[in-house]
């Protein structure tokens, strides 16, 4: 049976274990499916005699022969390799099992990493613009979230404490524009994996010409490797995994802003709940970010591939296999768990509640502490040397800040800056009403945002 035939075997043969079903979606689980890499050879196979065919170093009917009679059967493949202990071998077996006479002519002059490396470029590649649409989608959802809240005026926090105002908006544009890099960090990726080998053993060309190789290359939208040992050099995959775990890290950036915009304390945001969703099995009251939390495990699933990327890059002479049983665990889940996290990355922002009155109440927690620095700055621009300005801001500052702390929610640092006679000397209270006024924080905003946009 051709792979087509094969589907009812897909989830229950992997020769590439994929990540649980909980986590994976179907296009990009399917690209690590035994019947998707045997295509993949299958069809490597085929355009290498069809470059041999125009060399005339094969009878010119072959390659059509082999195409139109080819078959092969997952489970007897399974049988094949339980004798041969070699998967390759196992499938060519089998295909010849569907040639007869033609099958002395396939995989001629060839290795197995010429199979087996090209088939990981072609799905590292197929993966990547899985990912790459799933990026699109993260995009067009944050555009809404930053242009309808470019105009609401936050508190921004640094250390986790309020510094000074902020547009809401601009938080969602500083999203968009990382995810803007990640994509160019994935089409880099993928030029950077996307080469084929076809040199034959330790990659001298000694059985097999390189124009056999541009050929197959060529077809399947590859370019031919430069120097090839007997395997693509790693550095390659290396590159390849790193960007992904960037993305990953962008994801996770991201999860942990709306994980804290959700806390109880800030109420700012939080993510879309299903009217039968359930919070907690104890506590009916709870909604959390499960979603957030969830996206932050799983880029920590995607960075675990980095490690042994880069180790792989170091291998003996000619070529080892010390690389492949960790590529065949870390090419399926590294990607099938970064597909997942954009997707839901998408789902979550498109459905993001936003709290415009929580963002007001914060910004005014306070009494008004974010404007410390508007103030200072105009007692210096008023003739006042800085360290006097600052120390006298500060005074001001912190005696709000205490008093609050001890349940005074009177205590204003507007009101207080106004009423201190000191201050007064150098700032009129048309000048005081420049330093309070929180159209200030948005005067750029839509500058910025052009810059990514």
């Amino acid at each position: 049976m051709r792979g087509d035939d094969n589907k009812k075997n897909r989830c229950r043969h992997e020769g590439n274990k994929r990540m649980i079903p909980r986590y994976s979606r179907k296009a990009m689980a399917d690209i690590w499916s035994a019947d998707n890499r045997y295509k993949i050879w299958f069809e490597i196979e085929v355009l290498a005699l069809e470059a041999m065919a125009k060399r005339g170093t094969i009878p010119a009917h072959v390659p059509a022969a082999v195409r139109a009679k080819g078959q092969w059967n997952i489970d007897r493949i399974d049988e094949i390799e339980k004798e041969t202990r070699h998967d390759v071998l196992a499938f060519l077996t089998n295909l010849a099992e569907s040639l007869g006479e033609e099958s002395r002519f396939v995989h001629q002059g060839m290795t197995s990493s010429d199979v087996l490396d090209t088939t990981l470029s072609v799905q590292l590649v197929q993966a990547t613009d899985v990912l790459l649409a799933d990026v699109d989608d993260v995009l067009a959802a944050l555009i809404p979230l930053v242009e309808k809240h470019l105009d609401v005026v936050s508190i921004g926090r640094s250390h986790g404490i309020h510094a000074e105002p902020v547009s809401f908006g601009l938080k969602f544009a500083g999203h968009y524009a990382a995810f803007k890099r990640c994509r160019e960090r994935l089409m880099a990726a993928r030029a950077e994996v996307a080469t084929a080998a076809i040199s034959g053993p330790v990659g001298s060309f000694a059985t097999v010409h390189p124009e056999i190789e541009h050929y197959v290359a060529e077809k399947l939208g590859l370019v031919p490797e430069p120097i090839s040992t007997q395997i693509i050099p790693r550095d390659r995959h290396a590159a390849y995994f790193a960007a992904l775990a960037v993305v990953a890290s962008c994801i996770e950036n991201i999860a942990v802003e709306i994980r804290h915009l959700q806390r109880s304390e800030v109420r700012e945001a939080a993510e879309p709940f299903g009217s039968g969703q359930k919070g907690s099995s104890a506590m009916p009251h709870k909604r959390n970010p499960v979603l957030s939390e969830n996206l932050c495990g799983l880029a920590r699933v995607v960075r675990m591939a980095v490690v042994p990327a880069l180790e792989n890059v170091a291998l003996w002479h000619e070529r080892d296999i010390s690389h492949s049983a960790a590529e065949r665990v870390i090419g399926p889940d590294a990607t099938i768990a970064l597909d997942f996290a954009l997707a839901r990355l998408a789902g979550m922002l498109k459905g993001l509640d936003i709290y415009p009155a929580r963002i007001n109440a914060n910004l005014e927690a306070l009494g008004g502490l974010h404007f410390s620095q508007r103030v200072m700055l105009a007692l210096t621009q008023a003739g006042m040397s800085r360290e006097d300005a600052y120390k006298k801001v500060q005074t001001i500052a912190l005696s709000v800040w205490d008093a609050r702390q001890k349940g005074d929610d009177s205590a204003d640092f507007v009101a207080r800056i106004r009423a201190d006679a000191e201050i007064a000397q150098h700032l009129a209270p048309t000048q005081l009403d420049e330093c309070f006024d929180l159209k200030t924080y948005l005067t750029h905003a839509r500058q910025v945002w052009a810059r990514v946009k």
